[in-house]
């Protein structure tokens, strides 16, 4: 986990540039507390004007941690690249670059290298996740990627003297910046032709039913794969535990293979090879129990963090600060992952490994069972996928690197998305399952050994828990205790006029919204949060499934009424 900024084109003088690059630079130094490095360069622009280009950046040190300081070049140090990724294919990649020319080990060193040499195919190239701008001033060459889901986050804004500015956070964009975006996943941007989507998997058009039938062996291996190429690391690493099915894979997976060293090939002793597992919740949370099962069951160091109704009150506009949204969801699960990660980077752990995405690709949530058919089912599960980058890549991404904890998301694997999105969604639904109604039922079969157990039983059928509601449910209760306390029925009635876009419904939105606006007051922000009615995490489109969902304005798990297994 890394902090980028690139700002290309400034007619800002050098040494002012400068300065201003390493006092924003440094907003977000929590992203890489291990060193902070910077390049200017100033050149004569294409009408003989006086432009600066600034590549900065602040480095977690995870991969190579003597040697992998950025920015990176190329040997002519023409080109110059700083990028927040992780690219878990860079010694295969090596292999095809002169070793004279590599300066460091570091995974995201041959990016600049495969981009001089290929150009914008480079991102084809690379598996992995990232967020890079590659700038070659003297040339005019000027290049700038995400990956694929938004995994990591970027955004790019447009100064007033026409420069353009990219930043892993918008908070250093807006005291400069005249509009900010997100920079789309998936795509790419040259100074030249502007932004052009890279990524096109078949499950881009929602239109397009896939009918692949489920090998449950493939689809075991290929996220086995996905787990194992992310222990590519040089420090101290664990897993996060929520008891529930999607960590406790991969928490299963990591401890299977923690005994050796993956950049070694698995041919060395790992350097840290006991699995710590990390959970947070109120006292007495469902997650808690169910965590502490699955610790039992594979024998982790396991730690459990609490933290009071209190507490998680108090730290509610530093999570806004940080996750930079006024999303309800995100901010209601932000605060106890933000509280716990914390707690981690306290025991000397830069990197964990986290459950995300799994409820994207399978259709986990609990609103997914009131589907009306395949296709329903599946173009919700696409444009879910989409939105990943906004919710909870975000959260995961963000409330982690507030403090220097880099969290990795193995079920957002590109070959294992495209795996899994390729496969019959009939078979994805509850209601098309003899064996019982139960969400995520291919991963669970698939992870279903008898013989050689992943996890047990009651961990591997436990059904779904919201986040927010898994860490104890009198959390979500307390939120909107406090927030009628803190905002007036005459502030509510005048939200539309207050916040045209997206007008929050109830307290809790309104109070998220406004420490927001006070974070975050430029005008270009507010757009930047996608809104429209939810239920259970659903995107709008979905609330049309079920007529009582319409007048719901919560978005908790707990909203939907009438769904739960006991047979499992």
């Amino acid at each position: 986990m890394c902090g980028i900024l690139a700002i290309l084109f400034s007619s800002t003088e050098f040494d002012s540039l400068r300065k201003l690059a390493l006092q924003l630079s440094k907003k977000h130094r929590h992203r890489g507390p291990d060193w902070s490095g910077i390049d200017v360069r100033p050149y004569i622009g294409p009408k003989g004007e006086k432009l600066v280009d600034v590549l900065a950046h602040e480095r977690l040190a995870i991969v190579d941690l003597l040697q992998g300081s950025q920015p990176l070049y190329d040997p002519s140090k023409e080109y110059i690249l700083t990028v927040n990724g992780e690219i878990y294919n860079h010694s295969l990649i090596r292999q095809s670059i002169d070793p004279a020319d590599l300066a460091t080990q570091s995974d995201c060193e041959p990016i600049v290298h495969l981009y001089k040499k290929h150009g914008p195919s480079v991102v084809n190239q690379l598996d992995g996740v990232f967020a890079f701008v590659v700038a070659a001033p003297g040339k005019g060459d000027y290049f700038a990627a995400r990956d694929p889901i938004g995994v990591f986050p970027l955004y790019y804004g447009r100064g007033s003297d026409g420069s353009w500015w990219f930043a892993s956070e918008m908070k250093l964009l807006i005291t400069s910046c005249v509009e900010i975006r997100e920079f789309p996943p998936g795509h790419y941007w040259t100074h030249k032709e502007g932004f052009h989507r890279w990524y096109n998997p078949p499950w881009w058009d929602e239109s397009l039913i896939p009918t692949n039938k489920i090998d449950f062996t493939v689809l075991r291996d290929a996220f086995e794969k996905a787990v194992i190429k992310r222990l590519m690391c040089d420090v101290p690493y664990g897993v996060l535990l929520s008891g529930g099915l999607d960590s406790s894979l991969v928490a299963s997976i990591v401890c299977r293979h923690a005994a050796k060293r993956i950049e070694g090939d698995v041919k060395t002793d790992a350097w840290f090879p006991r699995v710590h597992s990390f959970t947070v919740g109120l006292a007495d949370s469902p997650d808690l129990k169910a965590a502490r099962e699955v610790a039992n069951f594979l024998k982790t160091v396991h730690h459990e963090f609490t933290y009071t109704i209190q507490e998680g009150l108090d730290a509610i506009s530093d999570v806004i600060y940080h996750i930079e949204t006024y999303d309800v969801t995100t901010i209601r699960a932000s605060i106890p992952m933000f509280l716990m990660a914390r707690k981690i980077k306290a025991f000397g752990f830069k990197m964990v490994l986290s459950g995300e995405g799994s409820d994207e690709i399978f259709g986990g949530y609990l609103y997914f069972h009131k589907a009306p058919s395949a296709g329903d089912f599946h173009a919700e599960l696409c444009r879910k996928i989409k939105l990943l980058s906004r919710y909870d890549c975000l959260r995961a991404n963000l409330a982690t690197s507030a403090w220097g904890l880099e969290a990795r998301v193995p079920f957002l694997d590109k070959d294992f998305i495209n795996l899994v999105m390729s496969l019959d969604p009939s078979m994805k639904m509850v209601t098309d399952r003899p064996e019982g109604k139960l969400e995520k039922w291919i991963i669970r079969k698939a992870f279903d050994t008898p013989d050689n157990p992943y996890l047990p039983n009651s961990i591997l059928w436990r059904q779904k828990e919201q986040f927010s509601d898994g860490v104890g449910y009198k959390w979500i209760d307390s939120l909107k205790s406090y927030s009628d306390s803190q905002i007036t029925d005459a502030q509510m009635d005048c939200a539309s006029s207050t916040f045209p876009h997206n007008p929050p419904l109830t307290k809790e939105a309104y109070l998220y919204r406004s420490i927001f606006k006070h974070h975050f007051p430029h005008r270009d922000t507010d757009g930047l949060i996608p809104g429209g009615p939810s239920i259970a995490c659903s995107t709008p489109a979905a609330i049309e499934w079920e007529k009582a969902w319409a007048n719901s304005a919560d978005p908790s798990g707990r909203a939907i009424s009438g769904i739960h297994m006991d047979s499992y």
